[in-house]
């Protein structure tokens, strides 16, 4: 291994210890307790240090939302691929994306509450909108579940019902996380939401 090879493995081994600390102190206390002092603190380097992988906090946040999307896009992935039916794999889509939510939800609230700043490497343009490529993921994937199932729902647009059920999947997410509903309901709420948008699933002859 070259001198650059090392130098290269040791600034993602650091990268990745940053970003890893980060989402442990926040899952702990909460992104408020997250400050690069207490982070260089926790992972014992200097501030200097930190600084040369991300000029702030909110460099660190936009990070670690990103790798949450990413996460989330496997899984919805992974839940779709494996359903036997279309109307099975937007129930099981619909199902992996709250538990994900309730499973993390600090990481959750980088990902679609709070503003994840900018890392400065961003290759959008400016003023765009354009979602970044794992929130595009996401997209896609609750897109890829609607579609076999959107030409039964009254010729409705597949991605304005991809819209809205992302829309309404998260907040059921935060509602549920926030305790504002009644407990043990998601699956039947889930249910409801999909039945009022497309109609109920044939029933076996």
């Amino acid at each position: 291994m070259t001198l650059r090879e090392r130098r290269l493995r040791e600034q993602a081994q650091r990268h990745r210890l940053i970003l890893t600390t980060a989402r442990e102190m926040a899952e702990a206390e909460g992104w408020d307790y997250v400050t690069t002092r207490r982070l260089a603190d926790r992972i014992e380097y200097s501030q200097p240090v930190l600084y040369q992988h991300f000029k702030n906090k909110d460099a660190i946040v936009h990070a670690v939302a990103l790798e949450g999307l990413a996460e989330l896009a496997a899984e919805l992935r992974a839940a779709r691929l494996g359903a036997p039916d279309p109307r099975g794999a937007l129930d099981a889509v619909a199902r992996a994306y709250v538990d994900f939510a309730a499973r993390g939800p600090v990481l959750y609230q980088a990902m679609l509450t709070l503003d994840p700043g900018d890392d400065g490497t961003s290759e959008e343009t400016p003023g765009t909108g354009a979602a970044p490529a794992p929130l595009a993921d996401v997209l896609a994937e609750i897109g890829l579940a609607v579609a076999p199932v959107a030409p039964v729902a009254a010729g409705r647009d597949g991605d304005l019902l991809a819209e809205v059920l992302w829309s309404a999947w998260h907040g059921l997410a935060v509602l549920t996380g926030g305790g504002r509903l009644r407990p043990g309901l998601t699956g039947p709420r889930l249910t409801a939401l999909t039945e009022v948008l497309l109609g109920p699933a044939a029933q076996p002859a």
